[in-house]
């Protein structure tokens, strides 16, 4: 029995990327010899194990062969006959058919250190394009390694490419794009990803509410990157330059689908842009089950997002009911990350990527303020419905004060 460390652990040894998952691959054993050394069986389609004390996944060198359509449509086969040659040549890029032994010599049939040297993502084998879930998968490690200068090879992006135009792209199930877009998203140049699908067919496919954004134009005196996709990957930038939540990320990701729904005779303008990305934003989060937070916090800036950026001109009363519908009293993380999430979109156009954003200290002084104002402060006779209606009140005034003194404190700056 020959075990040797596998993937991603050694790729980003090798590379010096920080790493933290180690997967492991078994040569010449059995399930019965890992059963009987105290190893935790835990794959359902093939041989995994979990070691008894790390934790770590180990698993029985396989083969594949495609059976069907889609992600799972495999066969796999496990022997003690398979090499680590054979395994590793199923894996999708070469840069992750790398092992390296305990001694730490490393085992690279197939040129993954050259590439890794190179700076190239390269798929393996013709295999490759078997496996739907690979054009994601390529996507993302483009996005991850774009800092060290990666780029995908042209043939492995004519692959994607044909993956996109067979359908099989449709054949993933809503898990596991959701698991690969969610991941992508929290790397540092996320936007990379959603560029590599677009490069290769897969954005319309997949996300068609976003692959329809580019070619829209916008008025230039407010935009002058013009492009609304360039915008909103624009925007998604900031929103990984400042180390932002995924849901802020998907929130950002997501703000403008409205866009691309304005009439023709109407550009470069788009009057209500707002109230018509609700329904696209509905559609790609119920597509892909994105959980319903995210989902939440993405229909507010939907919705929103004009209105922070007015924040300094909103009446107090509006600015209450704005706070209201982002649940200020019970979720104030929602209006921390709404606001995040409208100072990326302000931030992600070009030339004014480090513009100042005033209205997020504004509105974080709102939030704060009517917080602190609570039914104990107020006169002991006041019962009942009245209790609701009088913090109302001292909300609404407490937000005019706070207009008044910013308005008081921006003439006395002129």
């Amino acid at each position: 029995m020959q075990v040797y460390l596998v993937g991603g652990a050694v790729r980003d040894q090798l590379l010096g990327h920080p790493y933290h998952e180690k997967d492991y691959v078994v040569v010449g054993a059995t399930p019965e010899q890992l059963l009987a050394q105290g190893y935790q069986p835990v794959g359902k389609d093939f041989p995994v194990f979990l070691h008894p004390e790390t934790k770590d996944e180990y698993a029985l060198a396989r083969t594949e062969r495609k059976s069907g359509q889609g992600y799972h449509g495999f066969e796999f086969y496990t022997d003690i006959s398979v090499t680590l040659e054979d395994d590793l040549i199923r894996r999708d890029l070469t840069i992750n058919a790398i092992a390296m032994d305990d001694d730490g010599k490393i085992y690279d049939p197939y040129h993954g250190h050259e590439d890794l040297n190179n700076k190239i993502l390269r798929h393996v084998s013709d295999a490759f394009a078997e496996d739907p879930l690979r054009v994601l998968r390529v996507a993302r490690f483009a996005a991850r390694y774009h800092q060290y200068g990666f780029t995908v090879a042209e043939e492995t992006l004519a692959l994607m490419q044909q993956l996109a135009d067979s359908g099989e792209l449709k054949a993933l199930t809503p898990e596991r794009v959701w698991k690969e877009t969610s991941r992508a998203l929290m790397e540092r140049d996320a936007d990379v990803y959603f560029e590599t699908l677009r490069q290769c067919g897969a954005l319309k496919v997949l996300f068609p509410e976003i692959d329809a954004l580019f070619g829209i134009p916008q008025r230039p005196e407010y935009h002058p990157e013009i492009d609304c996709g360039i915008h909103t990957l624009m925007s998604l930038q900031q929103a990984c330059r400042a180390n932002y939540s995924l849901d802020v990320r998907f929130a950002v990701l997501v703000h403008d689908l409205g866009k691309a729904l304005t009439p023709k005779d109407e550009l470069p303008r788009h009057i209500m842009h707002e109230e018509r990305g609700v329904q696209p934003v509905n559609d790609i989060c119920d597509r892909l089950k994105v959980p319903t937070n995210t989902k939440q916090l993405s229909i507010a800036v939907c919705k929103e997002h004009l209105k922070s950026h007015q924040a300094f001109t909103l009446k107090a009363g509006t600015l209450w009911r704005l706070l209201q519908r982002l649940d200020v009293l019970r979720r104030p993380e929602r209006v921390e990350a709404f606001i995040q999430a409208c100072e990326c979109d302000s931030r992600g156009r070009l030339g004014l990527e480090d513009r100042d954003y005033p209205q997020a200290r504004y509105l974080t002084e709102a939030m704060q303020l009517v917080r602190s104002i609570k039914a104990s402060d107020l006169p002991a006779d006041v019962k009942g419905p009245d209790i609701g209606e009088m913090l109302i009140q001292k909300r609404i005034e407490a937000l005019a004060e706070l207009k008044h003194r910013h308005a008081q404190l921006n003439t006395s700056t002129i």
